[in-house]
């Protein structure tokens, strides 16, 4: 399919992340490309109990030493993954030389995000004032101090976009995204729509989770969703393998600044790849579980390839979903024998959350980095901890070891909790 000349063309020039492996995008890649693992037992939070009690945290003097370097006061209503969140868009607006930009009312922000959850001192803080017959005490919780109305806008996701946009003076139109898994993608993608509507010149999109607690993760383990049989942390999170058994949660943030081409060429914008293609459906079948023979998977693949004017044919690599959870890694391999036919066998397929576990609203913009990064450098990231082969699961999941392979378009997949999918076209820049 030839280049579509009438629709703008959206580069990236600048991106950042944070992640379990690294504080920003060079430590993560290195680090990915080793094969090194992201999971440990949490130490956040007791977990005694828990079927499941590992997962992917950030270090916390990594944003200690951010905060402290960034010489500006941390608004009291952040959620932790907003301040995850400042770290990434923080190197992400550097590297573009965002702050550059005079007009900041075409300067907009799109994120995925879901706020924090409330924790379990919250919910006991609250019940002091229930009478357990139907009754508040609201007089006696407007006396307290306002200590539940902080935690209120850390729990509201369309906050962080707010606070986001005033920490990096952003006067454009924002945008919150809250689809679960396919957020971050779903973020990046709706940004490149309102460039190229001509509503931004600039957006700055990602994703950010931090739900990494009691809440967030009991949710999980009574949907069984969670891994819950491993020999060590490290080697839990197994996509595609025989032997996996649920996703691992994790923390992270990942920001792209997307640019309309022009723009970036008049400013002199270093431009470090193309988003060509995005592409978004709806499995419209089950809130606990995805189509079984990946129909809304394929939805939005087609869409993102047409969008980008490419066949599939040109794409050279996947950036698999690939979650560790039975169905969806074997859904997923249906989607992609059904786009890709008999070549399916040959192109490389990969998954992140075997080293960086399951970032949830930022997986999709962490991927999407990494992707890009991986072009720029000719690196193929590997599917960690590919011991015993599934039958079912037969395509080349580049098994164990990062590959060298020149490559120029990448297919990067979201498949959501509940059915929500995003695929992006990720892409070299050619200045056409």
């Amino acid at each position: 399919m030839p280049h579509n000349e009438s629709k703008k063309r959206v580069v990236i020039t600048g991106y950042g992340m944070i992640t379990p492996l690294g504080k920003n995008t060079d430590d993560t890649f290195e680090r990915c490309s080793r094969g090194e693992s992201g999971i440990d037992y949490i130490k956040s939070f007791d977990t005694t109990g828990f079927p499941c009690r590992i997962g992917g945290e950030i270090d916390n003097s990594w944003l200690e030493e951010f905060e402290k370097s960034a010489g500006q006061q941390l608004n009291k209503f952040s959620s932790r993954a907003l301040r995850i969140m400042r770290v990434a868009a923080t190197a992400a607006a550097k590297q573009a030389g965002l702050e550059d930009i005079a007009n900041r009312h075409r300067v907009g922000v799109s994120l995925g995000s879901h706020g924090d959850n409330p924790s379990v001192e919250d919910m006991k803080f609250l019940h002091r004032f229930y009478d357990k017959s139907g009754k508040w005490d609201m007089e006696g919780l407007v006396k307290s101090g306002g200590y539940p109305y902080l935690n209120f806008f850390k729990r509201k996701p369309d906050a962080a976009t707010t606070i986001l946009s005033e920490h990096l003076n952003c006067k454009g139109p924002t945008l919150a995204i809250v689809s679960a898994c396919a957020a971050g993608s779903q973020a990046i993608g709706e940004a490149v729509r309102f460039i190229q509507d001509d509503r931004c010149d600039v957006m700055l999109a990602g994703g950010c989770e931090a739900t990494l607690d009691f809440v967030g993760m009991s949710g999980f383990l009574l949907l069984k969703a969670l891994c819950e049989k491993y020999t060590e942390p490290q080697k839990a999170s197994r996509p595609f393998d025989r032997r996996r058994n649920g996703f691992v949660m994790s923390e992270g943030a990942g920001a792209v600044i997307l640019e309309e081409l022009q723009h970036a060429r008049s400013r002199g914008a270093e431009i470090l790849g193309e988003l060509k293609g995005y592409g978004s459906s709806t499995d419209a079948y089950r809130i606990t579980d995805t189509h079984p023979k990946g129909l809304g998977a394929i939805i939005a693949i087609n869409a993102a390839l047409d969008d980008a004017g490419l066949s599939p044919d040109d794409i050279d690599y996947v950036n698999a979903h690939g979650t560790s959870t039975t169905q969806n890694d074997l859904t997923e391999t249906r989607a992609l024998k059904e786009i890709f036919g008999e070549r399916a066998a040959n192109v490389p397929v990969s998954s992140n959350k075997s080293m960086l576990g399951h970032t949830i609203a930022a997986a999709g913009a962490i991927e999407c980095i990494l992707s890009l990064v991986g072009i720029n450098r000719s690196i193929l990231l590997p599917t960690i901890n590919q011991e015993i082969r599934d039958p079912k699961c037969d395509l080349d999941y580049v098994p164990n070891e990062a590959r060298s392979l020149t490559h120029k378009n990448v297919l990067s997949n979201s498949f959501g909790f509940g059915g929500q999918n995003a695929s992006l076209v990720v892409g070299a820049y050619e200045n056409l």
